[in-house]
């Protein structure tokens, strides 16, 4: 007998077994998500004072802690988004289009699971309508500066973000389909994941184990040299028969490791630059214990830069070394040429290379709205026993900057999908934190981000010596990343105003990370260059030239026209082989430590 099509048309019915086995999940999920959630948006809650002017858009901001609140707040998104979808349809065709083809660009809602369901779609549209009427809201907030105005606006981009339908498991249909193409398993794989984030209280990007120091990250051939309470000097044993005779000391940021230059063999700027015949030495910092809880700036400078130079020219019977600093070990370089400046002794320094470092901070982008007097007393607190900041709370923030890529991509894929988490070398490093110093920490926040006192000549002083940027005429290349959203192009491009000596600043494709890490092999990206003496970054791309690929081969050219004659890679040159007897292999000790 042929079934009718209605009939046919019904899926088949459960049986007792799946229905206890959803019953049983489902509760268990509930109970999951919904304690997730309290946690969460207490945490937020206990610092709603961070982000001044937030109740002005919020009224109700402080009771979202109240898991029954912050339902009740949904549901009132949601009715809002469908009371503006009402207008957006009795409006004209142009902007009905516009939220479309918005909606299809946007990756969080790119799979056609969005679309093939009326609801799903209507769903994903009038969120983006309520974040266009809730920026809207932000720009037209009175009584609040420009600086509280920013940080509303970042506030309520987060918030936005954290309340995208992507994020939850009844309105994103992608997780839905994947819970009963596995009945189920996807959730609880999921929760698993986030239990064991939680307990480790970081979240995870990478899959665990993939990776090990040594055996395929950070695998550049070296040994330790010297080792100090504050850093270990790694030299790396030359790959051509000659070298360059001026040798080149790179300084990593201090609150990362330092083998984001030392990923793998492929995108190796170590390996790279030893390739081409550069003696090349990294400082590998120790990650803060309570040790260490009395370090400043001046033991960074004096104790750390001054000292590893100081060390590699002895070392090597040279008068000068290259010098490279990334991100915030930048900042300390330029700090460590004003003092040299000052002390007589600048021409220790054969160049300088900043990546993507900031010197002055009067537009330093995001990171400048989380340092206020409540934030800096939040950090004082949270590390006023050891004396130590946690590395944890530092890669949260950096990863609240790009929220939706950083957290709420990996709370969808891994939490909500329970995908397995792929194997990532730079998402490894990235998730490998360092503790830092507290009081240096707020002293960095406090009189570089927030009192910007680096670029006020005499304002600072190291060791007791005032320092004074516009003295410097060290040789230097900078370069920074077109999309970086933690040293932004036009924060890295003021140094310009600053250093006397000669300067060639390039501007690269991409961002903080992979605007730096690009090697020529991979063909990537791009990078822009001016010759003509100009004034604003605006002016910088007006007038530049685009070349394809790599910037690494132009920051080559520059550094070998300063770096002498070249000579045998013998004694000295080989790690171990001279003054300073080798303690281990690359890359050491202090890279491990927790």
């Amino acid at each position: 007998m042929v079934k009718d099509k209605d009939e046919r048309s019904l899926p088949p019915t459960p049986s007792p077994e799946d229905i206890q086995q959803w019953t049983q999940l489902m509760a268990r999920g509930q109970e999951m998500m919904l304690d997730f959630a309290a946690r969460q948006v207490g945490q937020m809650q206990e610092h709603v004072g961070l982000f001044p002017g937030l109740e002005a858009l919020w009224p109700d901001a402080g009771a979202l802690a109240d898991p029954a609140k912050l339902a009740k707040a949904q549901v009132a998104l949601w009715t809002e988004g469908l009371t503006l979808w009402e207008k957006m349809l009795s409006g004209s065709s142009a902007e009905r289009q516009r939220i479309e083809e918005r909606a299809d660009r946007d990756r969080r809602f790119a799979a056609a699971q969005w679309k093939a369901h009326p609801m799903f779609d209507l769903l994903r549209q009038s969120y983006l309508l309520i974040c266009d009427h809730m920026l809207g809201s932000v720009d037209a907030a009175e009584g609040l500066d420009g600086r509280q105005k920013e940080q509303l606006r970042f506030a309520t981009r987060a918030f936005l973000d954290a309340m995208s339908p992507s994020n939850f498991p009844m309105t994103n249909p992608e997780v839905l389909e994947r819970a009963m193409e596995t009945k189920g398993e996807s959730l609880l794989s999921g929760l698993a994941h986030m239990l064991r984030d939680i307990e480790k209280g970081q979240l995870t990007h990478t899959a665990e184990g993939a990776f090990e120091l040594g055996r395929n990250i950070a695998v550049t051939p070296g040994r330790v040299v010297k080792r100090t309470p504050l850093y270990e000097l790694i030299q790396y044993s030359p790959a051509t028969e000659t070298v360059f005779e001026t040798p080149l000391v790179i300084f990593p940021p201090w609150i990362n490791r330092f083998y984001i230059l030392d990923l793998n063999p492929q995108k190796s700027f170590i390996r790279w630059a030893v390739e081409r015949g550069l003696t090349v030495f990294v400082v590998s910092w120790k990650s803060a214990d309570e040790s260490l809880a009395g370090v400043t700036m001046d033991d960074y400078v004096i104790h750390g830069q001054v000292d590893a130079i100081d060390t590699i020219r002895d070392l090597l019977g040279v008068p000068s070394v290259h010098t490279i600093g990334y991100c915030v070990a930048g900042t300390t370089l330029a700090a460590t040429l004003a003092w040299l400046e000052a002390k007589g002794e600048a021409e220790k320094v054969a160049s300088a290379t900043f990546f993507t470092a900031q010197v002055d901070f009067a537009d330093a982008g995001d990171l400048s709205l989380f340092v206020t007097d409540e934030q800096l007393g939040l950090i004082e607190t949270l590390s006023a026993e050891k004396g130590v900041m946690d590395g944890r709370y530092m890669a949260a923030t950096f990863n609240m900057l790009r929220g939706r890529d950083l957290v709420w991509n990996y709370v969808t894929a891994n939490y909500l999908k329970g995908e397995d988490y792929p194997p990532f070398d730079l998402l490894h490093w990235n998730g490998d934190t360092t503790n830092l110093p507290a009081k240096w920490h707020q002293a960095y926040l406090r009189d570089l981000y927030r009192d910007n006192k680096l670029v006020q000549p005499g304002a600072l002083n190291v060791a007791g010596v005032p320092i004074d940027l516009n003295q410097v005429k060290t040789p230097t290349y900078v370069q920074a990343g077109r999309e970086d959203h933690i040293a932004p192009a036009k924060s890295v491009w003021k140094i310009t105003h600053h250093f006397e000596g000669p300067l060639r600043f390039v501007l690269a494709g991409s961002g903080h990370i992979a605007g730096v890490v690009n090697p020529p092999e991979a063909q990537k990206y791009q990078y822009w260059t001016n010759e003509a003496a100009v004034q604003t970054l605006d002016d910088f791309i007006a007038g530049a030239t685009e070349t394809k690929g790599s910037w690494w081969p132009d920051w080559l050219g520059w550094i070998a026209e300063r770096s002498g004659k070249k000579i045998a890679a013998a004694t000295a040159r080989i790690p171990g082989e001279g003054k300073l007897k080798a303690l281990e292999d690359a890359p050491g000790t202090y890279v491990r430590t927790p």
